[in-house]
C-alpha cells in the first residue's frame, strides 16, 4: 500500500444501510491494512463478518478520540496503514474522524479518503429542493445557548439546510424549526436511506408536525430544509424600511456622509420606488 515509512491513514466510507452500496476499493483496503479503528467495533464486525475480512479491529471514538488518536498516531509512524470506518456512512461527517484527521495533519501523518456513502448527500440529491449551495448542520448543537445560536442565523440562511435528527428528538426539532423558520417553508424528510423501507416524505413544518402527532417516528431522520428565497428577504428588508418615516431613512443614509442626491437614490432603492417619489414625499 504505502511504501514510505511512515503509514497512511485511510478514511473508509461505508454503507449507511445497503451493504451492495460499499466500494470495491473500500474492500480492498479494509482487508490490507494493518488495523481498522472502528467508532463502535461490536457494529463493525458485523460488516466485516459478511465481506469475510479479517483484519484486527480497535475503538475509535467519541470518549476516547484524542488520546486513541495518538496513539493511532503512533503506530502510523511506526508504518502502519489504519483504515478509520464509522457506523455508517464517510467518517469526518458528524462524527470524531474531523479529530484524527486534524492530528494527523499536525503530525505529518498522510491521510486520503476513500469516498463512498453519506447520508446528508443521498438525502440532498433526492429532496427535490435545490441542491447547489447548501449548509450542513449535522445534529443541532445540545448546548441551550450554542442551540439557539444556531437557530437564529438559520433564520436568513438561504442555501438549503440539511440537519440530522434521532426519532425521539424528532418533534421537538421540528417545532423549533417551524417556531423559527415559519410553518409553511418546505422540507423533504428522510428516513431509512438506502433500505428496502426508504422513505421521503416532502412536506411543510406545519404538516409535518400534524403528521407525526400521530404516526411515532422511527429511524434516524435527515432534514432537507428549503433556505428563505431572497424575494422573502427584500420584503423583509423592504417593510423594516417602510416602517420609517422618509425622513428617517433620509437621516439614516446622510448621517453617513452621504450627500442628499446619493441618499435619495438609495432611499429609492430600498423601498423599491423611483427617486422622483422620494423627492415629492420631501418636498411635501
Amino acid at each position: 500500500m504505502n511504501e514510505n515509512k511512515t503509514g497512511t491513514l485511510y478514511l473508509c466510507a461505508t454503507p449507511i444501510g445497503n451493504l451492495e452500496d460499499i466500494t470495491f476499493r473500500v474492500l480492498r483496503t479494509l482487508k490490507e491494512v494493518d488495523l481498522i479503528a472502528a467508532e463502535d467495533t461490536r457494529n463493525s464486525i458485523k460488516l466485516l463478518n459478511h465481506f469475510e475480512i479479517k483484519t484486527p479491529m480497535t475503538s475509535y471514538h467519541e470518549y476516547n478520540k484524542i488520546d486513541k488518536a495518538y496513539q493511532l498516531v503512533d503506530k502510523l509512524r511506526e508504518g502502519k496503514n489504519i483504515a478509520l470506518i464509522t457506523d455508517a456512512g464517510t467518517p469526518g461527517i458528524s462524527d470524531p474522524g474531523e479529530d484524527i484527521v486534524r492530528i494527523c495533519y499536525e503530525e505529518g501523518i498522510p491521510v486520503t479518503s476513500l469516498p463512498g456513502p453519506a447520508a446528508c448527500i443521498t438525502a440532498l440529491t433526492m429532496s427535490g429542493l435545490p441542491t447547489r449551495r447548501f449548509a450542513f448542520e449535522a445534529f443541532l448543537p445540545k448546548d441551550k445557548k450554542e442551540h439557539q445560536a444556531v437557530l437564529e442565523e438559520l433564520k436568513n440562511e438561504t442555501r438549503t439546510i440539511i440537519i440530522y435528527e434521532a426519532p425521539h428528538h424528532l418533534v421537538k426539532t421540528l417545532k423549533e424549526l417551524s417556531d423559527t423558520l415559519g410553518g409553511e417553508r418546505r422540507l423533504t424528510i428522510c428516513r431509512e436511506l438506502t433500505k428496502r423501507h426508504e422513505e421521503k416524505r416532502q412536506t411543510t413544518f406545519a404538516e409535518s408536525l400534524s403528521y407525526y402527532e400521530v404516526n411515532e417516528p422511527r429511524g434516524e431522520y435527515v432534514l432537507i430544509i428549503e433556505g428563505k428565497s431572497r424575494a422573502q428577504m427584500e420584503e423583509e428588508q423592504r417593510a423594516g424600511w417602510e416602517s420609517m418615516s422618509i425622513e428617517e431613512h433620509m437621516e439614516h443614509y446622510e448621517s453617513r456622509g452621504i450627500d442628499r442626491k446619493e441618499a435619495m437614490k438609495l432611499v429609492a432603492r430600498d423601498r423599491g420606488v423611483s427617486k422622483r417619489d422620494i423627492y415629492k414625499e420631501l418636498l411635501s
